[in-house]
């Protein structure tokens, strides 16, 4: 720095080049932008530290990275391997360091035996989300990002992601279980409708389920042998509309070895399938039986009208699921229009029951990123944007707001009017937020869910509809009087 009272002598500027004053100009900025520099690294800014016994962890496939302060250990940084022998002497060293939490990412399913083996030795553990941690300054590496992970989670600048507990995980595992299963009979059944038109079988033209009574009967007599249209259309079942002759003409076709060889398989297939599914309805009966009764003095499930009317899926469970979620929650959550049972097992499954976890109806809604994406700046909206969700929750409500188009219902006439509003993708999505938000009242604070009809909420809407011209009939000096 140049000493006070001392001039720096400037070099005449050359003809045409821009002048002495311009670089000196130049000079002087870069100068002053070094000591401000300076100036900020100087002065103490320091973040208040939150978790001082923090670790950070970098997840890997073949090995983890595990960071822990400085103070606490020579070899600050340690690899660890992904065998349970491994897992459990990395557990043992971090709490040899006095550490009492840790984070790491939620990287593929690599995390979860390393969550599991460090919460059962008693740390708290903090999942987080990756985008939140992408910006390492440098070239990254494993240590670093281990070094990183530490040190934003020292002062409490990451956010702990949600995970239910145990009891509610291995609900889930045996629902998404099942959730695969039907989806692969969905796929062996498309597969046989294909096999079917290619033989130019008609049979998907005059019945809409081929995994109905009638469509299984046919196409297990086709397999069987038979290759009369009339014999396998007397196997209809009376609730068909079409008739056997309709049946009949659409089971004229080319009965080719090959596709009735991959129509075969596929039929195996899809029989495979429904017996894991009943496998799996069986292990959720039995666990729903294990769980504690939260029912006690709440409203028992009413088989009115109404639920009796609800249009029972094809791949609903053939046990009393209904009556296990009341059990296991203290509510029935069929109450609320456009939940079903199945819709009713996805909130359970995926969330739990114990809504405390969330702060706010608002913060459940956020999770499930049903909530508009805007970008504020000065107490105003500067832009919108949609949040992108693979959430199974979200996409559960979601069409259950769908099924609301025809509801003669309450919820079903506030759905028409936000489609209209709002346009579709976005009333199914502020409709599934309102179903997210009756949830977590029924579950949190016990509520129970009534239906006032769809004239009540008319009344309601036109009701706001006056009042909103009497205000702006008196902001103009004018007043409305009913007519």
């Amino acid at each position: 720095m140049q000493a006070a009272g001392q001039h720096k002598k400037v070099k005449p500027a050359k003809a045409g080049v821009g002048g002495g004053e311009k670089r000196h100009s130049q000079l002087r900025n870069r100068k002053q932008r070094r000591e401000l520099a300076r100036k900020i690294e100087a002065k103490d800014i320091s973040l208040e530290v939150k978790h001082p016994d923090a670790a950070g962890i970098d997840i890997g496939n073949e090995a983890h990275y595990v960071a822990v302060p400085p103070a606490r250990d020579t070899d600050p940084v340690r690899r660890f391997g992904c065998v349970t022998a491994e897992l459990k002497a990395m557990a043992g060293w971090l709490k040899q360091c006095g550490i009492r939490t840790v984070a790491m990412q939620s990287t593929g399913v690599y995390w979860i035996p390393v969550y599991d083996v460090l919460e059962e030795a008693g740390l708290e553990v903090f999942l987080v989300n990756a985008r939140e941690t992408k910006n390492l300054p440098g070239k990254k590496t494993d240590v670093q990002e281990s070094q990183w992970l530490m040190q934003l989670h020292t002062y409490g600048l990451l956010r702990n992601s949600f995970r239910p507990g145990q009891e509610i995980r291995r609900m889930r595992n045996y629902w998404r279980q099942r959730n695969d299963w039907v989806q692969s009979a969905g796929r062996h059944m498309q597969r046989m409708q294909k096999t079917l038109t290619q033989m130019n079988v008609q049979l998907a033209n005059v019945i809409s389920d081929l995994s109905g009574v009638t469509g299984q009967a046919i196409i297990k007599a086709i397999l069987a042998g038979e290759r009369d249209g009339w014999k396998l259309a007397a196997l209809r079942d009376g609730r068909i509309r079409a008739s056997e002759e309709e049946i009949a003409r659409s089971l004229e076709g080319n009965w080719q070895e090959d596709l009735l060889f991959v129509l075969k398989q596929e039929q195996e297939g899809y029989e495979f399938c429904q017996q894991q599914i009943a496998a799996c309805d069986q292990r959720l009966e039995e666990y729903l039986k294990q769980r504690a009764d939260r029912s006690e003095g709440a409203a028992a499930p009413d088989e009115t009208r109404k639920h009796r009317r609800k249009k029972k899926r094809g791949n609903a469970p053939q046990f009393e699921l209904r009556e296990g979620l009341f059990r296991m929650t203290g509510v029935d959550l069929t109450r609320i229009d456009g939940i079903d049972v199945m819709t009713a097992m996805m909130v359970v499954s995926e969330a739990g029951w114990d809504m405390s976890k969330w702060q706010t109806e608002r913060h459940f809604v956020s999770w499930l990123r049903l909530c508009p994406d805007n970008r504020i700046s000065g107490d105003r909206v500067i832009g919108k944007g949609r949040l992108r969700t693979n959430n199974r929750l979200a996409g559960a409500l979601k069409m259950a707001a769908s099924s609301l188009r025809q509801s003669d219902t309450y919820l079903g006439a506030q759905f028409r009017r936000l489609r209209t509003r709002l346009g579709s993708p976005v009333g199914i999505k502020a409709m599934a937020a309102k179903l997210a938000r009756l949830i977590y009242r029924m579950l949190r604070y016990g509520m129970e869910y009534v239906d006032r009809g769809a004239a009540f909420y008319e009344q309601q809407h036109q009701q706001r509809q006056i009042d909103s011209l009497k205000r702006k009939a008196e902001a103009l000096g004018f007043k409305v009087i009913a007519a």
